[in-house]
């Protein structure tokens, strides 16, 4: 099946009337977004056969356009449910606000997350703005540095916070990579900002951006509903952002590479990620479980990513969303984890 522009943009965009709806109305448009989300896609996963090549990938300029409509949705969509979850459409506290909270959550989770990161890869000034404010308004602006900086330096090596070590639970993972990854994500910028002479506390630091963009985004919903408001883009945001961790964690658990004699560490290669070929969850996360050759080529857009030939990389016995949902339990976690990440530890 061709990666065209519009099976991405059916896929993704699905559930939005749905979740409109829901949050104005109630009612069935709520579950009907919350099905797709999780049980439909989790079962075309599970029935239409994993790919290994695709056809044409979908051109350049469509697929940046689909990027920038996901940031419109996702600033849309968060600032609605701020105003409907806090009582002025579908209330949190009740169980279609509930249902509409958990929905909502993982579009932004899984799609403004994978669309973000797609976009802070990009050349152009204009698309790495709209990712970062998508991270700034889901208050984890740092990963817009973090990520590039630090993860694809030297992921699969204890100098990254947010690749997962060997029978590490998700929960020590959590602790440690989002503090981890926002201090080497700073470093990393005065580093950077020190080799041309600017201090530390310049206002061409990011995390001055980061944290006051933050700031900001908590300030508009408060205006528009209130501290309710507020609370209720702290809880969405925090979902997302444990999606996010939940994404790293999976896709490099256990994954180490070889230190060598002169204390640096072989090159990255596909063995370092784990990938996913389901088809159904790569077109809602924008390919994001085809992992390796996101590592191997960081500025290849979505569309052109391709699935590692049997055999040359790890492979994630089921699709991304679920192992993410089977890594909330740590002992079950590891019961069907741990034998795949010991073979690919010995190669």
């Amino acid at each position: 099946m061709p990666r065209s522009f519009l099976a991405f943009t059916l896929a993704t965009l699905f559930p939005l009337p749905f979740l409109v709806a829901g949050a104005i109305f109630g009612g069935w448009a709520v579950w009907i977004a919350l099905f797709y989300i999780t049980l439909f896609v989790a079962g075309v996963d599970e029935f239409v056969p994993a790919m290994d090549r695709d056809g044409e990938a979908a051109d350049d300029e469509d697929a940046d356009l689909l990027s920038l409509v996901l940031v419109g949705v996702h600033f849309f969509l968060l600032f609605l449910m701020v105003w409907a979850l806090s009582g002025h459409g579908t209330r949190l506290f009740s169980l279609d606000g509930l249902a509409l909270f958990a929905a909502t959550g993982l579009f932004l989770g899984q799609v403004s997350n994978s669309n973000a990161h797609e976009l802070i890869h990009r050349g152009a000034r204009g698309l790495r703005r709209a990712g970062k404010w998508v991270y700034i308004s889901l208050l984890f602006g740092h990963h817009a540095s973090a990520h590039p900086l630090v993860h694809h330096t030297h992921v699969a090596t204890p100098k990254d916070p947010n690749s997962s070590r060997m029978n590490e639970s998700f929960y020590s993972f959590l602790r440690r990579a989002w503090v981890g990854s926002f201090r080497a994500g700073l470093r990393a910028e005065e580093t950077r900002l020190a080799q041309v002479g600017i201090g530390r506390w310049s206002m061409r630091n990011p995390y001055i951006l980061y944290v006051g963009g933050a700031a900001a985004m908590l300030f508009a919903s408060l205006l528009i509903a209130g501290w309710r408001g507020v609370a209720v883009h702290l809880l969405l945001a925090s979902f997302a952002q444990i999606q996010l961790m939940l994404s790293d964690y999976v896709q490099h658990y256990g994954l180490e590479r070889r230190e060598l004699e002169n204390g640096a560490f072989e090159p990255v290669d596909a063995r370092h990620s784990w990938n996913a070929p389901h088809w159904l969850s790569s077109l809602w996360m924008l390919n994001a479980p085809r992992h390796s050759d996101h590592h191997a080529h960081p500025a290849k857009r979505y569309t052109a990513l391709d699935v590692p030939e049997r055999g040359a990389a790890p492979m994630l016995p089921h699709a991304l969303p679920v192992m993410a949902c089977i890594a909330l339990y740590p002992k079950l976690w590891r019961k069907v984890m741990n034998p795949h990440a010991e073979a690919w530890r010995s190669v």
